[in-house]
């Protein structure tokens, strides 16, 4: 049974911002946003190494991650555990750069490619939605909020308290 399931792969290929979390030499927790996730072939999600040092030298030396990736309109998402390999040349890395270059990025900058075997996935939906809101009106209350906080003051930026 697959662990990434179709609505994953639709939600991940359209929002393409994942956070990825890694552990540092010293234990230290790291989360860094890679905008190239995407789900590649079977229970894989990849990323390219752009300008990601800190996160390729984690993956090599502890593989194990989570990247979360989420609809901020509508405050719903999933989480990705697995093991992470990072690829510096071969088949595969020049399939993946391929790939990316199909889709119209620009492919110079890529240092490596980042292949994560997902052995658990589960969704993040933020708590708003206890009190029985719709997407749609998670949604508008939030595209309220943007539109509003262009008239506010940083102190003044804090989530709606109307849920």
């Amino acid at each position: 049974m697959p662990v990434i399931t179709d609505d994953m792969r639709q939600l991940v290929r359209q929002q393409r911002l994942g956070f990825v979390a890694t552990v540092s030499g010293d234990g230290r927790p790291n989360v860094s946003p890679k905008g190239s996730v995407t789900v590649w072939e079977g229970d894989r999600l990849v990323f390219a190494d752009i300008e990601s040092p800190h996160t390729i030298r984690n993956l090599e030396s502890n593989p194990h991650t989570e990247v979360n990736v989420v609809d901020p309109a509508v405050r719903k998402g999933y989480r990705f555990s697995g093991t992470a390999k990072v690829l510096r040349a071969g088949d595969l890395y020049w399939k993946i750069v391929e790939h990316y270059k199909a889709e119209g990025a620009d492919i110079r900058r890529v240092r490596a490619i980042v292949v994560i075997d997902v052995t658990a996935a589960a969704p993040l939906v933020s708590p708003c939605y206890l009190t029985g809101l719709t997407e749609d009106e998670v949604r508008a209350i939030w595209a309220n909020w943007h539109k509003k906080s262009d008239q506010k003051m940083v102190a003044d930026l804090v989530p709606p308290n109307d849920f």
